[in-house]
């Protein structure tokens, strides 16, 4: 059995769990240990004693610990996505990348922690300095979704650690190995005990203890609406900060004067690669009239050569769904969009077995024509390959549909115009802009957060993280 670690410790719980193997539901890829509200209440205990010391902690040794750590990952890659194309059902070369992603933002925080800034300034009396310094912000609780296991962990540990916090970590209940993994060996990485705990259990148990304990000053949330909304409600009452990562209804916006293959490049990728399961995904595409027809054709011509398959073998184009409730939210959206008079123009079916006969949550992506803005599969996320397409008539109108939404994560657009793109890129109401881009897919050392019901709060990832972990402090001098 996989256990919790806790106050540098490896520790039963007192339930256990089955990770499942998406591609093959009889593969049982271990058992992990479930924390209950106790064994919480012991690593936030743990983590707040250990905060004294690990916020006055030297710049050097959090480099040496983060980079030794990222450098591990890094020579690690393959085997570690191995585990997580075998957990969490996203095809190999994605799940390599990924694990590679995620060493290189420990590298990347390894050097954060050598440049905390500061600034010194005179002040408006004679004979006073000003010092503006960040300091860690405490214990933070960092809760993270199923669909990328260790990239996301990643982000969220390697800059509490580098600033100076202390971390209590719950994954996802779906994908516990990647968690697992990246704790075994940060468990090896020189931290002091109690700076890092990993609590795997159930968001009831293990994330309500965080929400509601005041000893845990910040937490960083990456999850649903719903319960990003209660994050939220929860760490109010108590004045503790919060950063949420939630949803997306992401656009990707295809001009008449697009090049057609680049078009139908960014759309298959951001709508149905990592099978979907991305808050970046573009899962609306607003195609002007002039080239509508000869997109949806192209579309429809590449998506019958994507290969549905296991997500480990070699030619997998898109891995299974996580799970049966996804399969089963993913399936019933494609028949909301039917019923409110959309056209399924391919895919949709659910695959029992792979050619191999291999029981899995297997889906061919759905391409959804013929639809209006009010329909729900225009308003709602779905978080699988099912993606739409909206007409336009001209570029004023695609901005004003993909503006169109309760979220503003991240927005595409395909177009040869410089005069569009330009005035898109200014325009677009969402927190990343790709132009002749996949919406998914963004680097490891620049801000990422959308707008609107997608984001709250500072910036995860590059330099900006410091805005969540630190808190600043104004101190006066007399000479």
């Amino acid at each position: 059995m996989f256990k919790n670690f806790i106050g540098g410790e490896w520790l039963d719980g007192p339930k256990v769990s089955r990770n499942i193997n998406p591609s093959d539901t009889r593969d049982v890829i271990g058992e992990y240990a479930q924390a209950d509200v106790a064994q919480t209440q012991a690593a936030i205990a743990a983590a707040h004693a250990a905060f004294p010391a690990w916020s006055l902690s030297t710049p050097q040794q959090r480099f040496d610990i983060l980079d030794a750590a990222g450098t591990e990952i890094l020579i690690r890659r393959n085997e570690l996505g191995e585990l997580l194309a075998r957990e969490e059902g996203k095809t190999l070369p994605e799940a390599i990348g990924e694990v590679a992603r995620a060493g290189y933002i420990f590298k990347f925080f390894a050097g954060e922690a050598l440049r905390p800034g500061g600034e010194s300034l005179p002040s408006v009396r004679p004979g006073v300095g000003v010092e503006i310094t960040r300091e860690a912000l405490g214990v933070i609780g960092l809760i993270t979704p199923w669909n990328f296991p260790i990239a996301i962990p990643a982000w969220k540990i390697a800059p509490a650690l580098a600033y100076g916090c202390c971390v209590v970590f719950k994954p996802a209940e779906l994908v516990p190995g990647s968690a697992w993994a990246l704790a075994e060996i940060l468990s090896r990485s020189g931290l002091p005990g109690g700076v890092f705990n990993l609590v795997m259990g159930r968001g009831s148990e293990v994330g309500a203890t965080l929400l509601n304990d005041p000893r845990v000053s910040g937490i960083s949330f990456t999850g649903s609406v719903p319960t990003g909304q209660k994050v939220a409600a929860a760490c109010v009452g108590r004045m503790a900060k919060f950063q949420l990562e939630m949803g997306g209804k992401n656009p990707m916006i295809v001009l008449d004067d697009a090049e057609l293959s680049v078009a139908v490049n960014c759309a298959v990728n951001s709508g149905f690669f990592s099978t979907g399961q991305r808050c970046t995904a573009s899962s609306r595409l607003i195609v002007t009239e002039g080239i509508h027809d000869r997109f949806v054709a192209a579309m429809v011509g590449r998506m019958k050569a994507l290969k549905v398959d296991d997500a480990r073998k070699q030619g997998t184009d898109i891995g299974p769904v996580v799970d049966q409730s996804q399969l089963g939210q993913d399936q019933e959206y494609v028949g909301i969009a039917k019923a409110e008079g959309a056209t399924l123009a391919f895919g949709g079916e659910h695959v029992e077995r792979n050619p191999e006969g291999q029981p899995g949550f297997y889906m061919r992506p759905a391409l959804i024509t013929d639809t209006t803005p009010a329909m729900r599969i225009n308003r709602e996320e779905v978080f699988g390959p099912v993606v739409s397409v909206l007409r336009a008539k001209n570029y004023e109108e695609a901005l004003q549909l993909a503006n169109d939404t309760p979220f503003g994560l991240a927005s595409g657009i395909a177009t040869t115009s410089l005069k569009h793109a330009t005035h898109f890129k200014r325009h677009a109401q969402a927190g990343m802009v790709m132009v002749n881009l996949p919406t998914a897919g963004v680097d490891y050392h620049v801000p990422f957060g959308g707008r609107k019901g997608s984001s709250y709060g500072p910036r995860e990832q590059g330099r900006y993280a410091a805005e969540f972990f630190t808190t600043v402090k104004t101190a006066y001098t007399q000479a």
